[in-house]
């Protein structure tokens, strides 16, 4: 049975990736006491006359207390009765402090941890520390602040469908600084110290996937020396990801804005890994023509 456990603040898009999961066929069940998970589990197993091959679990803060910091415990018991094949995905999902109270103030939603002694600000916080069990267990982690329902749905097809092996998933993300860092990001690399295509006439309006900005880069000394830095710091450490059982890995890539340098160099990694590794995969996250982040609109 394969077992997909998602997590997150609310207001962060749980709801919508168990929709998302349930499309894909997997048996959903949200806000389940997580001591009862291996029991579930068992059952569907044995007992569902192999109907159920794929089981997704929605954990929030709102779990029984004490049950989110044995976490660990809960997964170590389910590998203990093999009742997965493999060890079982965490999604963790989450973002910004200023987005998600956008989305409260947007949906006049109540968070489920404020009450009078709890203002919504400390609520998200409580419930930042409580699922810290849960986010640190984490096997692949979603920045959903600047992903509408439709991205946020697309991201996780592409992330999840299709994966028969155990092979490492390497997303290489582009971001700009401006922005802020991706929440979701394992390594972070900044490209700001290279010539920047922006003050170039001409090429201020393109991206690092246009030829112009491309030539322009490729072959500068400092671009180089970076790229190879980058390379070879990757080549040695991604390995070490994969034997300590890491499924997923974000490799963030900043520059300024986000459109020229950090867009070269993930496009530039992307190709050369792709010989290296079976799952490569790509976003730039802050591209001028990428639509509009509506942060809004995402649900619990």
């Amino acid at each position: 049975m394969q077992l997909v456990i998602v997590s997150g603040r609310s207001g962060s898009g749980k709801t919508t990736a168990l929709h998302v999961l349930e499309d894909m066929g997997y048996y959903c069940v949200d806000n389940l006491p997580l001591t009862l998970l291996p029991e579930l589990a068992d059952t569907l197993k044995n007992r569902s006359g192999g109907a159920v091959t794929h089981l997704a679990i929605g954990v929030d803060a709102r779990n029984v207390p004490g049950d989110l910091e044995s976490y660990r415990k809960v997964l170590d018991e389910m590998a203990r009765r093999d009742v997965t094949a493999g060890a079982a995905t965490t999604i963790y999902l989450d973002a910004r402090d200023d987005v998600l109270l956008a989305r409260f103030s947007a949906t006049r939603r109540r968070h489920p941890l404020s009450s009078r002694s709890h203002s919504l600000q400390e609520a998200m916080a409580l419930e930042k520390t409580l699922l810290d069990p849960v986010s640190s267990a984490a096997t692949l982690r979603i920045d959903t602040s600047s992903l509408n329902v439709h991205e946020l749905r697309e991201q996780l097809r592409q992330r999840l469908e299709g994966r028969t092996d155990t092979g490492l998933t390497v997303l290489f993300e582009s971001f700009a600084f401006k922005q802020g860092v991706p929440l979701d990001a394992d390594l972070v690399f900044d490209v700001r110290c290279l010539p920047n295509p922006h003050w170039q006439a001409g090429l201020r309006e393109k991206t690092g996937m246009d030829a112009d900005v491309r030539h322009f880069l490729d072959g500068d000394a400092l671009v180089e020396s970076l790229y190879m830095d980058i390379s070879g710091f990757l080549l040695k450490w991604l390995p070490e990801f994969r034997e300590n059982d890491r499924s997923y890995v974000t490799v963030a890539v900043g520059c300024t804005g986000g459109q020229h340098r950090s867009v070269y160099m993930v496009e530039r990694m992307a190709s050369r890994f792709r010989n290296e590794l079976p799952h490569v995969q790509v976003r730039h996250r802050d591209l001028p023509d990428m639509p509009v982040a509506a942060s809004r609109t995402l649900e619990q």
